[in-house]
């Protein structure tokens, strides 16, 4: 059965705006703790720990998904080349010079007044470490920018299609792989929330977009096919080309204006 689209109260975007700014936070501490010969087990650690002392929870910990026998072990996702979301982090895997590491992390925040429950923010980054190839650079760049244009395109009335429509055309122009079996979503109540936000798309197609909605829109392109296998540990997606993958999100809430990016420091 399809859940409808909710839409948040000025006092909950007003929650989501503040844990999205402490999420943000938190992210970019992670990102620079990533180094050659860190594990992405360290950056799991690291990533709870400051989510915890923020005051926060992670949304991530112990998610479950349909069909899935267990549910996601650790407080963020490290996805590193040819794994395009998911990634489970592991003491054995150490990041290294030329890595393209995607890093994905969402907390629920609480209502100080607990009037309100708590609600949860999404975002990722990608991010090479050192020195990385120009096609690399390329993939990042192009990825990053498909993100910031489809939060331009985000407005009450707008449609899901649009969004996608504009996020996949500059991936498309920038000839880089548009994953198609994954996709944003909306975001607050739950981790995932309806709609499903595709990277590809018609104008004027799909749910409308209303005031007070909030969504996490994800750009997800490789430098290959844009096929991707599910791994057997149920949860990380690589691509099925082994191309590289990049990954990026911001939780938006749909405004009178247009749109509000949550999840900035």
């Amino acid at each position: 059965m399809t859940m409808a689209i909710t839409i948040k109260s000025h006092e909950e975007i007003a929650i989501l705006r503040e844990g999205g700014k402490r999420l943000a936070e938190i992210l970019d501490a992670i990102v620079a703790a990533a180094r050659p010969g860190v594990s992405t087990y360290d950056l799991d650690i690291l990533g709870e720990h400051l989510m915890r002392e923020a005051g926060g929870v992670p949304s991530f910990k112990g998610y479950k998904i349909k069909d899935a026998r267990a549910s996601y072990p650790c407080s963020i996702c490290v996805s590193i080349n040819n794994e395009v979301v998911h990634a489970i982090p592991r003491r054995a895997v150490l990041l290294k010079k030329g890595d393209v590491v995607g890093i994905d992390v969402g907390m629920w925040w609480p209502d100080k007044a607990k009037s309100l429950p708590s609600l949860c923010t999404d975002m990722a980054v990608t991010a090479g470490i050192g020195k990385i190839s120009r096609e690399a650079e390329h993939l990042i760049r192009a990825t990053r920018e498909a993100l910031e244009i489809g939060i331009r395109a985000v407005r009450p009335g707008a449609r899901v299609g649009d969004i996608g429509a504009a996020v996949g055309a500059h991936l498309g122009k920038n000839n880089l792989g548009i994953i198609r079996d994954l996709a944003g979503h909306g975001v607050g109540y739950r981790v995932h929330e309806e709609p499903l936000i595709p990277n590809y798309g018609r104008e004027g197609t799909g749910a409308e977009l209303k005031e007070g909605m909030v969504i996490a829109i994800e750009p997800m392109a490789t430098l290959g096919d844009w096929r991707v296998i599910l791994e057997d540990d149920e949860w990380t997606f690589k691509t099925a080309d082994g191309s590289i993958a990049a990954h990026f999100e911001h939780t938006v809430a749909v405004t009178h204006e247009g749109a509000e990016v949550l999840t900035m420091a």
